[in-house]
């Protein structure tokens, strides 16, 4: 009858519960870890020396062939044939044929992990070409081509079939568990741990966790994170729902975005200028003003300097962005808020005024589709109502304005202020 199959709704309905909404390309960024693993490291050195004893299993073929010989004659059949069909012809032939079998449980395993982690390093091929400590330290160079070589040019591995979808099954991956070659039971065992993994099994996750974590090597970007994080923790207490993740990459826009029960959608960007949303922070004069002010002209004159200096379309594009966050807030009647947040971290004075300089700078040239958010000194004020601007710098010694006693076009926060004062400043929003 007339229809559709509901393919998307099937697809959520038998996937494991236990893969997290949250989080887009859940189960990629699993595997990344996973092939960080000293197991999966483990296994692949070795696999130069292990894969040349790929286990087969032999077939033999019986053929009856007429005026040809093809492989060994079986006389008794034979001689059973001939006198069966036509006893005069000579020419009947039963011959056997013995052949190499590579498709067999446990080589399917071996194939399925073996592509796990091949597909993997693809996906992970830009971390590889940024030569980024984490993943060479442990994915050299040369790790990499004898993966990739036994994958694309082992003879013996290519003769194995590709697995289906559903395998290889939990009988495949019994059978080589129990192999006696250590490149089946370690293929097993680490499908086994990959397959928990993916069902969310905690042990499995706070040891994966534990052996691949990627930290930070600078203290500026450990406490942008910190404060990103507490951002969106902030958002998710305040109006009791959960943000959906993207992974933090080169080019990615929004790091999480979340919707409140009033239909208030939020957008949280990390090291970047929102440019999916048409923000800008590039400085340029007011739409009242002929001629530029002298600062304006020292920006747009080094904007303009910059972009004929340097021929890389990223480096021409650039613009002064916020170190960690752009709050976008848009209202179920359409109207939109920002909160900018700089992060120093720092508690010198001099790098202090520079940070509260230069939060007073987005929000003066903050942009929407090349049209000023806030608009002249005079009925709005070029920074926003005051709660548009947070500055959040180290922990200082000296003493210094609470919150509540800061009336001035931005906030300033110290580090171990943000888990109790975030709050504050988000509930101006909503």
């Amino acid at each position: 009858m007339h229809g559709a199959f509901p393919e998307r709704a099937f697809a959520n309905a038998i996937k494991p519960d236990a893969l997290d909404e949250r989080f887009t390309e859940y189960e990629l960024l699993l595997d990344l870890h996973f092939i960080l693993s000293p197991d999966v490291i483990d296994f692949v050195e070795q696999l130069p020396q292990r894969v040349r004893n790929l286990q087969t299993d032999t077939e033999s073929i019986t053929r009856t062939r007429r005026g040809t010989i093809d492989g060994k004659i079986n006389w008794s059949a034979t001689i059973k044939q001939r006198y069966t069909q036509n006893p005069g012809d000579r020419s009947v032939f039963v011959c056997d044929n013995r052949t190499e079998e590579y498709d067999t449980d446990e080589n399917l395993v071996f194939k399925r992990l073996a592509a796990i982690i091949y597909e993997t390093l693809r996906e992970a091929d830009e971390y590889l070409q940024k030569e980024y400590a984490w993943v060479n330290d442990r994915w050299d160079g040369t790790l990499v081509n004898h993966l990739r070589r036994i994958v694309e040019q082992n003879v013996h591995v290519r003769r194995i079939r590709k697995p289906k979808a559903y395998e290889p099954t939990d009988r495949m991956v019994d059978t080589a568990a129990e192999s006696r070659q250590p490149i089946y039971r370690d293929a097993a065992a680490l499908l086994e741990q990959r397959r928990r993994l993916f069902e969310g099994d905690r042990e499995q996750l706070e040891r994966l966790l534990t052996e691949t974590a990627i930290t930070p090597d600078d203290d500026e970007t450990l406490l942008e994170l910190f404060v990103l994080f507490r951002f969106i923790a902030t958002l998710e207490e305040l109006h009791e729902t959960s943000a959906q993740f993207e992974t933090i990459k080169t080019g990615r826009q929004e790091v999480a975005q979340l919707t409140n029960e009033s239909g208030t959608e939020i957008a949280v960007y990390h090291d970047n200028s929102a440019r999916d949303r048409d923000l800008s922070f590039r400085t340029r004069p007011d739409g009242d003003q002929d001629v530029p002010s002298r600062t304006e002209k020292v920006h747009m004159t080094g904007f303009d300097i910059a972009n004929d200096y340097f021929q890389d379309r990223e480096f021409q594009n650039h613009t002064g962005r916020p170190d960690i966050i752009v709050l976008e807030i848009t209202h179920p009647d359409g109207e939109h808020d920002y909160l900018i947040t700089e992060v120093k971290n720092s508690a010198n004075t001099k790098t202090i005024r520079q940070g509260i300089k230069e939060t007073l700078e987005y929000l003066a040239f903050l942009q929407q589709d090349d049209e000023f958010m806030y608009g002249d000194a005079v009925t709005e004020g070029y920074f926003g109502d005051g709660w548009n601007g947070l500055l959040v710098i180290q922990d200082l010694v000296e003493e210094t304005a609470s919150l509540e006693e800061q009336d001035n076009e931005i906030k300033i926060l110290q580090a171990s202020e943000v888990a109790t004062a975030l709050e504050k400043v988000l509930k101006q929003f909503f």
